[in-house]
């Protein structure tokens, strides 16, 4: 029962998605854009040139990482926390930086704001996770508490 309704649900949500304008060539589309404009950004674009040495495989896998998040695909197996968490220099300023580049290829291409507004809320939630992530690696919870605290 419980994997029929998994896959019901995630029936739905591709059913959903695919009616507000989200598919693999939209999905595709968008990863390239943006990692168009990563790989020319003064903050980001040098630590992306530092760490990827096969873009068309990259573009794969984050093609692969976001159809399985919003299209449910199951494409995607990784570790994402873990390759952030390698990246030593990363802090708040490279997160909201990779959102506003992120956000401003989506107010280019995305087909309507509904597309527009799922994708930006997703990498807002992925970003927070992963940025948390780094600080407990970083500084154990007390990091995280105290800056809760203040």
């Amino acid at each position: 029962m419980t994997s029929n309704h998994a896959e019901q649900a995630r029936a739905r949500k591709m059913a959903d998605a695919l009616a507000c304008g989200i598919d693999d060539a939209f999905i595709s589309r968008l990863v390239e854009r943006f990692y168009d404009t990563v790989r020319q950004d003064d903050m980001l674009g040098p630590i992306f040139a530092e760490r990827i040495g096969d873009w068309p495989h990259h573009l794969t896998r984050m093609k692969d990482f976001w159809a399985s998040i919003m299209l449910e695909s199951g494409r995607f197996s990784g570790n994402p926390m873990r390759k952030h968490i390698a990246i030593g220099e990363l802090d708040e300023a490279h997160f909201a930086r990779w959102q506003s580049l992120w956000d401003q290829t989506l107010d280019r291409i995305a087909p309507n704001a509904a597309v527009a507004d799922r994708f930006g809320e997703a990498a807002q939630r992925i970003g927070e996770s992963l940025l948390t992530g780094i600080k407990i690696d970083r500084g154990g919870l007390a990091a995280i508490s105290a800056r809760a605290a203040s």
